[in-house]
Formats: structure tokens, C-alpha cells, sequence
């Protein structure tokens, strides 16, 4: 009877943690947050002019992180189509999947950057629509990993394909993992936007060669035209990846704690323990390796980890990830007194929410201080509901205790 009723005790606790996956320490933490972003890419310029042009078409009353989700979405149809054309991703699909595929990256790329000029514009930034940004992008780098390979057909090498894909989740990771390290996220003069484009052209290329262009060897090589993705992947690797090292070690060695709070280099397991996994499956399977016979799947389900890790440092698997993402969001919105997909806030003004449009960023208010429309009273409330909400769960766990320790005398 005892071991039944500390099962539900423990049953109890894990449903509480679901509810509410954020301590009020982090709670506490997250309504004093700031948005931070350093650099510029060289594309982010001419593409603010028609982001800025763009952000007007949109009603007021469309909330910022619901132009996120959108954007996520289109993104998540347009790469399902080409797996569904190609699930080995040995043949290139048919050139409308790829034109759709170009057109939704597109369509992805825009509605990103304009979600945090339309928090700003209807004044309902918040710390939240930065989680809310940053989680689609950690779920929309997955896909535009496996959707690009498909595009040229890089299933017919799978170490490249491996490598594309992997090192793409972690330089994501490292990016964050920078972030959380130093308080800024940092852009260089080549970087996502840069990247985005590059795979809209290939996408492009793909629907007008198909696999014939793909196919064609390269002069004075015997390598086909579908190693040029990979050396370009290659080469923004070796551009970024030796930057966030320098960075987070720098902070390291300066005996300095992260500025989220936390010890630097921990952040490092999490990364090993999805990349060193998914390198041993791919590899040493025996028989027919399980990435081979099923590339894409193999990248989304691995993918689907990567997302979560990440997630944990921008807050700082398919079922557990979207349980994870819809109980910080609920807690968060809760906490701040505001909606997730509506302008209205709960407590009558307010709002909902919008990520910074962070990556687009020359002129996007969060990099000159404006964190966005929270104010002490809001705080206050938050802080409050999250006492009250403390104090209750405090009552259920005594009540539960209770008959465990009368018995227990």
C-alpha cells in the first residue's frame, strides 16, 4: 500500500514538472531578460528593406509568434513533400516539389524576420516570442537539412549526407551554446541568411536540372555536381565553428560563470550526446546501417533531440519535444500574464509575444534595448500568480504527505 501511494506521489510530481517545466527562479529570470545580438550579415541590409515593406501588409491584430508558427509550418510541408518524393534521398524529386521548396524556404526566411518588427509594432514583445523564435528555428534547421539533401539526391552518399546534416544541427547548438555563454547572440558578415539563400538556389537549380545536373562530373575529378553543397557546408563550418570555440573557451578560461548563471562548458554533453550516438548507429550497425536504408528518418528523429537540447539553452524525442515546447510556452504566457497566439494579453493589455525577427537584425529593435513590452506591474502580477500557484502545490503535496507519515510512525 505504501509503495502505491509513493508511486502516485512520484506520478504526481513528474505531471507537476510536465505542467510547469520552469522553476520561479527561472521564471524570475526569464521577466528580467534582455535580447542581446551583435553583427550583421551581408545580405541582411537590402533584405530589410523589403522585410520592412513587408511587416506593413500584415493586420495588427495577427499576433508575432503566430507569423512565426506559420512560417514553421509551411517550411515543415514544403520538406515532407520532397521526402515523400524521395524518402532514400537517391532520386532528386519532381521540379515542382523543389520550386514548392524554394518558395516555402522563401516564405519561411520572411515571415521570421518580420515577426519581432510586428511585436514591436503592436507592442507585445516578450521574452517569450524570443523562446518561441528560436525553437522554430531549432526544429526548421532540421528541415532544411534533410530537405537540401533530398533536393540533390545526397541519399547516394551517405557520410555526406551524415555530415551536412549533423554539423548543420551543431553549429545551431554552438551558435546558442555562445549565447548562453556570453548574454549576446552573435551574427557574422556570413550567416544564417547567407545560408538560406544559398539552399533556396539550390532548390532552384534542382527543379531546373533535376537529376542530370546533379549527375554531371565535375572536370578533372571524378565527383559529381552534388559535392558543391557539401564544400560550401564544409567551408561555413570552418568559418564559424572555430568562433564559438574561441569565444566560449575565452569565457571559460576567464574563470567567469556563463551569464545565464550556469557553469560554461557543461553545455558540451548534451551536444556529444546526440552527435557521438548518432555517429556509432550510423556506422557500426550491423548489416545495412540503419542511416542508409532510411536516411531521412534517421536525421529527423535525431533532429528531433537536437531541437530539444537546444531549446533547453534558449530557455536556460517527437511526443516529448511538442509536450516540452506547448508546457514552456503555457507556463511562460501564464507567468507573464500574456497570450501565445493572441495580441490581447490575459490580464487586459499587453501581448503575445514576438521573437525578434533576431538573425535579420540591423535595425530590429531588440539590439538597441528594447526587450519589449513588459512592465514592473506585469512582473509584479506574474510574480504573484506564480506565489499563489507555488503556495497551492505546497498545500497538495502536505496533504499527500500527511497519511505516508502518520503511517510511517
Amino acid at each position: 500500500m505504501k509503495e502505491e501511494e509513493g508511486e502516485a506521489v512520484g506520478e504526481e510530481t513528474m505531471t507537476s514538472r510536465w505542467r510547469k517545466p520552469l522553476s520561479s527562479r527561472q521564471l524570475k529570470a526569464l521577466s528580467e531578460h534582455r535580447y542581446s545580438v551583435e553583427g550583421s550579415s551581408l545580405l541582411e541590409p537590402p533584405l530589410q528593406i523589403f522585410w520592412t515593406w513587408l511587416v506593413e501588409l500584415v493586420p495588427l491584430w495577427m499576433a508575432p509568434n503566430t507569423i512565426t508558427i506559420t512560417g514553421l509550418a509551411i517550411n515543415a510541408i514544403t520538406t515532407i513533400t520532397l521526402v515523400a518524393h524521395s524518402p532514400e534521398a537517391r532520386t532528386v524529386p519532381p521540379p515542382w516539389a523543389c520550386l514548392l521548396a524554394a518558395l516555402g524556404l522563401f516564405l519561411y526566411q520572411s515571415l521570421d524576420a518580420i515577426d519581432g518588427k510586428q511585436a514591436r509594432r503592436t507592442h507585445s514583445s516578450s521574452p517569450l516570442g524570443e523562446l518561441f523564435d528560436h525553437g522554430c528555428d531549432s526544429v526548421s534547421t532540421v528541415l532544411v537539412g534533410v530537405g537540401a539533401s533530398v533536393s540533390v539526391a545526397l541519399g547516394a552518399s551517405p557520410p555526406c549526407m551524415f555530415f551536412c546534416c549533423f554539423v548543420g544541427m551543431a553549429m545551431f547548438y554552438c551558435a546558442h551554446w555562445r549565447a548562453y555563454t556570453t548574454g549576446t547572440l552573435h551574427f557574422g558578415r556570413v550567416d544564417v541568411t547567407e545560408v538560406q539563400v544559398a539552399i533556396v538556389v539550390v532548390f532552384l537549380l534542382s527543379a531546373l536540372g533535376g537529376e542530370e545536373l546533379w549527375s554531371t562530373q565535375i572536370p578533372f575529378t571524378q565527383q559529381s555536381l552534388r559535392l558543391l553543397p557539401v564544400l560550401g557546408m564544409l567551408g561555413g563550418a570552418l568559418y564559424a565553428l572555430p568562433s564559438y570555440a574561441v569565444a566560449i573557451l575565452r569565457h571559460a578560461a576567464s574563470g567567469a560563470p556563463a551569464v545565464s548563471g550556469g557553469s560554461v562548458l557543461p553545455p558540451a554533453i548534451p551536444l556529444l550526446g546526440l552527435l557521438l550516438p548518432a555517429l556509432l548507429v550510423a556506422s557500426v550497425s550491423p548489416g545495412v546501417s540503419a542511416f542508409v536504408s532510411h536516411p531521412c528518418l534517421f536525421v529527423l528523429a535525431f533532429g528531433v533531440v537536437s531541437a530539444k537540447i537546444t531549446n533547453q539553452l534558449v530557455a536556460a524525442c517527437t511526443l516529448d519535444l511538442s509536450t516540452y515546447c506547448v508546457s514552456v510556452c503555457r507556463q511562460i504566457a501564464s507567468h507573464l500574464g500574456i497570450r501565445v497566439f493572441s495580441i490581447s494579453s490575459a490580464a487586459g493589455g499587453g501581448g503575445g509575444g514576438g521573437g525578434d525577427g533576431h538573425r535579420h537584425g540591423g535595425a530590429d529593435g531588440h539590439r538597441h534595448g528594447d526587450a519589449g513590452g513588459i512592465t514592473e506591474d506585469e512582473v509584479g502580477q506574474g510574480d504573484e500568480v506564480e506565489e499563489v500557484e507555488e503556495e497551492e502545490e505546497e498545500e497538495v503535496d502536505t496533504g499527500t504527505l500527511k497519511p505516508l507519515l502518520s503511517r510511517a510512525q
